[in-house]
């Protein structure tokens, strides 16, 4: 199961909390990656953390003042991107496009999505992963496998009927082992989460029970 930690904006310390997902993904055989803002990129990335974008734009080269250049996360260490989060939502012809520049930049990519149809249109459009979040349980911690485990489902076989090689996360209200075990039960390959972590008293601890489950 592959956890992706979504630092938002969120008033934490980005390299405290990517050097313990660098210790924790070592000593646990996990696969756990970090997404801080676009500034914290480099910082992060040197603490041997698996690193993402949190959000890469739809853009090339040039004349794009305030854009986050797929190039330019590449650069500073990222692995892979972050598109279409439900607190940066994108037109579809905009995700096709920074689907491409994250091409270009060789980063990983994962279109996030509300509900099953909406996976089934983004896995269309050739990403890595799509990942299905109820915006409504975002930051709850009410875990959507357990809210609505159907939507999870549902989505994974959406996807599947489109293009089988599309991996499929599961986010929304994610904080404990138990949850990634129930999204992995329901045939999610991965998750996404946030505050569970970020805002934990002991973000290691946190990540230490998330995997160690697994």
């Amino acid at each position: 199961m592959f956890v992706l930690v979504n630092l938002k904006a969120y008033p934490c310390d980005p390299v405290a909390v990517a050097a313990a997902a660098s210790e924790v993904a070592e000593e646990y055989d996990a696969s756990i990656a970090v997404a801080p803002q676009a500034a914290h990129l480099g910082a992060v990335t040197e603490t041997g953390a698996a690193t993402w974008a949190q959000h890469v734009s739809p853009v090339e080269h040039g004349s794009h003042t305030g854009s986050t250049l797929a190039e330019a996360a590449a650069d500073a260490g990222a692995e892979g991107t972050l598109l279409n989060h439900s607190e940066q939502r994108l037109k579809l012809a905009d995700i096709d496009a920074s689907l491409d520049a994250a091409e270009r930049a060789d980063l990983d990519t994962v279109v996030c999505a509300n509900n099953p149809d909406q996976i089934a249109a983004a896995a269309a459009l050739g990403p890595d992963a799509v990942a299905v979040e109820p915006p409504e349980l975002i930051g709850t911690g009410t875990p959507v496998s357990q809210a609505d485990p159907d939507i999870v489902t549902n989505a994974v076989e959406a996807a599947a009927d489109v293009d089988p090689s599309v991996d499929v996360y599961c986010g929304a209200g994610i904080s404990t082992g138990e949850d990634v075990v129930a999204a992995g039960d329901l045939g999610a390959d991965g998750v996404l989460l946030a505050s569970g972590v970020v805002k934990a008293d002991d973000p290691r601890a946190a990540l230490e029970a998330l995997v160690e489950p697994l």
